[in-house]
């Protein structure tokens, strides 16, 4: 099979960094990529938002060519050109599905969430292999059901025809340089060779789990196993599943799920400091702008202090607010937290270092927040910095879709 592409919701090209290899621009701000993996076609609309910077960032980078700025909603997926990989990182949302009035149209999911557009790609063009990458909170969605929104995409991936291999990865237990845990998701045609031959085989969730090779586990622990086919349409599964959270690792293949608690192998750190010593190479700005003030000083302290307030809630009922104290200034030994869309702002989510060459505190800069996604530094300068902080807020660990490229494009490549 050809090594082709379609992503949805692009942002500003995190699957394409990762796949390709990108680790600078050229003098025309173009992207120097490997091209082993030809983008066909990439989606990227932010709603009630009348300056699309992500799109005109992975423009600069990639170009104009097979670039959609359409509403996903809009987008007639039969257009969509043929392609072998659909990839995406999309919204955690409420997957609920309902009858449709009169049963007319059968099933119909919750409007507005993403992963519908998803399951209509699927259904247009029938990609064989899909990667997507999504927050953990994911398997253990609503916290009124445990466990169903992954459990309804589970099973509509079963009614489309694919298996599906999931797993929880921390890019910092695997030497990159935050603190970040998402779930990647890969879902095949159960067609394939590569599906034919799991199929024919007692599962194993570790062995056989498509992540595991290329991000090796020690142990597995409160190994379980269910079955969707209990329930007759994913209707039933938003009404009536009652399995449970999902655990960190697992394989979906028949309608039968196997699933498993990994213990990681913790490799080299990716300190905070290093980061910080390779952007200084690449920072445009006078870093002086990024130093905090001795006036607000004081409020960032109160933010990561710990806390315990009395508060009042409508119905008149009080109780005590809590947080635990959070590292001031960062730990520069560690890899960096998890960043938030609002980093950069005065916020107890945002990192705060202590600048040992300006002997003082400072937040984060733009190009350290593209190193620790692990982007080429200055990659979205096409944009103001509060956009440039949200979008690497928003964005993946790149090296995460580097690491697992080479296992991917060999299966690929063997259909």
């Amino acid at each position: 099979m050809k090594l082709t592409v379609a992503e949805l919701f692009a942002g500003v090209g995190g699957f394409r960094v990762g796949l390709n290899d990108i680790t600078e621009v050229g003098a025309d701000g173009r992207a120097i990529e490997k091209q082993d993996w030809e983008f066909v076609w990439a989606n990227q609309f932010e709603p009630s938002t009348k300056t699309q910077h992500a799109f005109d960032c992975y423009v600069k980078r990639f170009g104009l060519e097979n670039h959609s700025n359409q509403d996903i909603h809009q987008v007639d997926k039969s257009t969509i050109p043929e392609h072998t990989l659909l990839v995406g990182g999309f919204p955690c949302q409420d997957y609920s599905v309902a009858r449709s009035l009169n049963n007319e149209k059968g099933i119909e999911g919750k409007k507005g969430v993403l992963f519908w557009d998803i399951k209509a790609v699927l259904e247009h063009k029938k990609p064989p292999f899909v990667l997507l990458e999504n927050v953990d909170r994911l398997l253990k969605s609503p916290s009124s059901q445990r466990g169903r929104d992954f459990a309804i995409m589970l099973k509509t991936f079963d009614d489309l025809g694919y298996c599906v291999h999931w797993r929880v990865l921390n890019a910092g237990d695997y030497g990159m340089p935050q603190k970040r845990r998402r779930v990647f998701i890969l879902a095949f045609q159960k067609t394939l060779k590569f599906a034919q031959q799991l199929l024919a085989k007692e599962v194993d969730i570790d062995e056989d789990n498509f992540f595991s090779s290329v991000f090796p586990v020690s142990e597995i622990t409160q190994a379980q196993s269910f079955s969707l086919n209990n329930y007759a349409e994913v209707l039933d599964v938003s009404n009536l599943y009652k399995e449970g959270k999902f655990e960190d690792m697992g394989i979906m293949q028949n309608g039968r799920v196997w699933h498993a608690k990994p213990k990681v192998q913790d490799e080299v750190v990716y300190p905070l400091a290093k980061v910080i010593q390779q952007a200084s190479a690449y920072q445009k700005n006078d870093i002086q702008q990024y130093v905090v003030s001795n006036d607000k000083l004081d409020k960032w302290k109160y933010l990561k202090g710990g806390k315990r307030i009395e508060r009042t809630a409508a119905n008149g009922h009080q109780y005590i607010y809590s947080e635990g104290a959070m590292a001031f200034p960062e730990k520069m030994d560690e890899p960096a937290r998890t960043m938030l869309t609002s980093e950069g702002t005065l916020n107890r989510s945002s990192h705060i270092v202590f600048d040992e060459q300006l002997q003082q505190y400072r937040i984060l800069t733009p190009v350290e927040c593209e190193l620790i996604q692990m982007f080429p530094p200055n990659w979205t300068d096409t944009m103001p910095n509060r956009n440039r902080y949200f979008m690497m807020g928003n964005a993946l660990v790149t090296g995460i879709i580097k690491r697992l490229e080479p296992k991917l494009k060999q299966i690929i490549l063997a259909e």
